[in-house]
């Protein structure tokens, strides 16, 4: 007697492990990547409805002074003093055609020492000053007048 074989054919169900063990792997890349993609620290930055855009801040060799909500100053990753602040700036612009210095402020630091920052950074001889902020994308009501 002649044994019959049956084929089936193709089949048609997609194997999805490896496209999984691809993604997990990349997910896991991105996670350990992104906090060194960061630049200097993060502080919660003002937000204003007419910002401009300054993408030379986001540059590999731009100038960002940041100051923290507790008042410490930072040019980059590294603290600084406020009384260091003209010559390391000097420094760093020394050799650069652009001498443009970007400062961010936390929301909540305090006006005295954004004010001092600044006027370190002005006695460095920048040629420009930017005041790095967040768009805002909801408009509120504008202030009453005061009375």
């Amino acid at each position: 007697m002649a044994k019959k074989t049956v084929t089936l054919g193709a089949v048609s169900d997609i194997n999805v492990t490896p496209m999984v063990d691809v993604m997990l792997v990349l997910l896991i890349i991105f996670m350990v990547i992104t906090p060194m993609l960061q630049k200097g620290v993060s502080v919660s930055m003002a937000r204003a409805v007419n910002a401009r855009d300054m993408q030379d801040a986001d540059k590999e060799d731009a100038v960002v002074l940041a100051i923290t909500h507790d008042g410490k100053i930072y040019l980059g990753p590294d603290i600084i003093a406020p009384d260091q602040i003209t010559t390391q700036v000097k420094d760093r612009i020394a050799d650069k055609l652009d001498k443009t210095v970007y400062v961010k402020s936390d929301q909540s630091a305090k006006y005295g020492v954004v004010v001092q920052v600044v006027d370190n950074v002005r006695a460095a001889g920048v040629d420009s000053l930017g005041l790095l902020t967040e768009k805002r994308t909801e408009q509120h009501a504008p202030l009453p007048p005061p009375q």
